[in-house]
């Protein structure tokens, strides 16, 4: 059975990476030294390695089921299960783990609506979700950090502890919305009891703290064009593993 979709077209790479076919190339070399680090038993895949990252890029984009994705590659739904499971952990960002000095970091959670709900909880989107704490460098837009997620119910402040993404920004100047109190973030200035408003010079401080901080939101739209972060039928660490792909094609989108 021939597939339809094929990394030997670059149109089809761009429609659903979103990255050039040179930087897809890249891509695919750096996975396959990863890949080959790893002993692989039983039958050799069908697809070559292009192939199969491309299939886990569309399956992530476009959050179709196994059983639609699988006549597209020409491979069976369980050969298909098998390469998601396989790729998809290889695509994971890597944290960064040193920062120039005078770089500024903003953090904030998002929630995915998953399926699996022994890694979820219902949210306050009235459905059952996971909550990840993403970071990202407020110059570049780059992602440079997600953590682990956790059920959405938890608040923000909790997760940022508990999702190990503290511990990947250190001392980094890092701006937060005002659901991180205590966590030593740099946070919009509130009203103190029985204070009618704040002063100017504190208003104008929050005005261009929000300005900065819009930039995470940007990238959450950009990153939730991937389907499957609006509605995650992936089970266990599955999501986790979305997560960071997405945000090292992301990454690489940026750069060019």
């Amino acid at each position: 059975m021939a597939g339809v979709i094929t990394a030997s077209e670059p149109s089809w790479i761009t429609a659903f990476t979103g990255l050039s076919p040179r930087r897809f190339a890249k891509l695919a070399t750096v996975v396959r030294r990863e890949v080959a680090k790893k002993p692989r038993l039983g039958r050799p895949w069908r697809l070559p390695l292009e192939d199969r990252i491309l299939l886990v890029a569309t399956y992530w984009r476009t959050n179709l089921t196994l059983r639609q994705l699988a006549p597209l590659f020409g491979i069976s739904k369980s050969a298909a299960d098998r390469i998601i499971n396989h790729v998809g952990p290889t695509l994971a960002l890597h944290p960064r783990r040193r920062f120039a000095k005078g770089t500024v970091l903003i953090v904030d959670g998002t929630l995915v609506p998953t399926r699996d709900h022994t890694v979820a909880a219902q949210s306050k989107n009235y459905r059952y979700s996971t909550n990840h704490q993403v970071v990202i460098d407020a110059d570049t837009r780059m992602v440079v950090a997600a953590g682990r997620p956790l059920p959405g119910n938890r608040n923000d402040c909790r997760a940022w502890e508990e999702s190990g993404a503290i511990g990947a920004v250190g001392k980094t100047t890092t701006l937060a919305d005002g659901g991180y109190l205590g966590t030593g973030l740099v946070m919009p200035h509130r009203r103190a009891m029985g204070q009618a408003e704040l002063p100017a010079w504190k208003q104008e401080h929050n005005r261009s703290h929000r300005q900065v901080r819009a930039r995470v939101e940007h990238v959450f739209a950009r990153m939730k064009a991937w389907k499957i972060l609006r509605d995650c039928r992936l089970k266990g660490d599955g999501v986790h593993h979305a997560m960071l792909g997405i945000a090292r094609l992301h990454n690489l989108a940026l750069t060019g």
